[in-house]
């Protein structure tokens, strides 16, 4: 029994490693093929190294100043994904630098202790790390506090050589994220969502495909669900583009000519496509439940395995219609007439289903549970075309 699911994790593990490696070959080929949020990542990381490079040329190489190191390291970290997002961590990263390195410099003087300083600074360091008005750059006054305690004698000169340094690194940062190629990603957002949204059709279909044809399988059931479950991660993906997509508008010197920013359709699609990933990862889970090799339950009748085979189906094509008919008007009828088709599909499967079902508590369970994703799945698109 042991060695039946070490052999089953084992598997469980290489599918996963199968999926890393193609999603992995599949963001290079999308990088290498065109504009898209993989190029994006690339032309970001070229900045941020251009960023550094041209620091610590001017600050360490041409002028030899003191701490040097520092310009670059504030630099890199800045070049962030959107300019806006640059400006905003600029000024919250210079004052908790400032505040640390001050407050270090200020009891180094008096304590002449490294031991005993970092005891009193570093406390206070992190509390205001906490410091709502720095956001997630707070750490940086225990960072700064740490460069001068740790850095050989506290001088004032030396800190105010290292804000210095900070200052020009978050200058040259901002000014490289924003003049080179500012990152916009309004192109990128339908791409996502179309991307989730066929993914979401993929697995459907999968799932449609085995029941229809009888595949049972508890492997095949565990890809389709390992699938679902990703979904997820595909949704935030989505989520995170249209703010990004939002967010890279403001301040940016590509903006004009630019279309507007996403508005409530690409709001819609998101919810419609959350909604889709929890229910076909509620689909995926039902059927690797039904498929477990320690379950002894009847699995489906073939007519009823067909009929929701049909549902799934046509469910996958309807979200597929929807996120295109978000942008373009062009798709309305032919999702209508879809959503149409699977209200009649959901009341034939209702009524197959109530026939089918046995007084066994698991058959109830089953039938039950798959009636309800089914029901959740139609509901929320009927809603959303209404």
């Amino acid at each position: 029994m042991r060695n039946g699911r070490s052999e089953h994790a084992v598997r469980r593990a290489i599918r996963a490693a199968r999926l890393d490696l193609s999603a992995a070959a599949g963001s290079l080929r999308r990088a290498c093929a065109g504009p898209g949020r993989e190029r994006d990542l690339t032309a970001q990381a070229l900045k941020a190294a251009l960023a550094a490079w041209l620091t610590w040329m001017i600050a360490g190489w041409w002028l030899h100043t003191p701490v040097a190191f520092v310009a670059p390291w504030v630099a890199v970290v800045l070049v962030e994904s959107t300019v806006y997002r640059s400006l905003a961590h600029g000024l919250q990263q210079l004052g908790a630098l400032t505040a640390g390195t001050v407050t270090a410099t200020a009891v180094g003087l008096v304590l002449h202790s490294t031991a005993v300083a970092m005891a009193v600074v570093l406390p206070l360091g992190l509390l205001l790390g906490h410091w709502r008005r720095l956001g997630n750059q707070g750490i940086y006054a225990a960072t700064g506090a740490l460069f001068v305690l740790t850095d050989g004698a506290v001088t004032v000169t030396t800190s105010a050589f290292r804000i210095a340094a900070a200052l020009f690194g978050a200058g040259v940062g901002i000014a490289v994220n924003a003049l080179v190629r500012p990152p916009l990603y309004l192109r990128d957002t339908r791409a996502v969502l179309r991307d989730a949204t066929e993914e979401t059709h993929d697995i459907l279909h999968a799932v449609a495909d085995g029941l229809a044809s009888g595949r049972w399988d508890a492997e095949e059931a565990g890809t389709w669900h390992e699938r679902a479950l990703r979904l997820h991660r595909r949704v935030d993906e989505a989520r995170a583009s249209v703010e990004w997509s939002r967010e890279s508008l403001r301040g940016n010197m590509r903006r004009r000519g630019a279309v507007p920013a996403p508005g409530k359709g690409y709001d819609d699609a998101l919810a419609v496509l959350d909604y889709a990933a929890v229910h076909t990862a509620g689909v995926t889970r039902t059927v690797l439940e039904v498929t477990a090799e320690d379950r002894a339950v009847p699995r489906p009748h073939p007519e009823l395995a067909l009929s929701y085979a049909r549902f799934l189906c046509r469910t996958a094509r309807a979200l597929r219609l929807y996120s295109h008919s978000r942008f373009d008007a062009a798709h309305e009828d032919e999702l209508r007439a879809e959503v149409t088709g699977l209200r009649d599909n959901l009341d034939t499967l209702r009524q197959e289903l109530a026939r089918s079902t046995t007084d066994h508590p698991d058959d109830i369970a089953t039938y039950g549970t798959l009636l309800a994703q089914a029901n959740r799945l139609a509901d929320q698109l009927l809603a959303s075309t209404a």
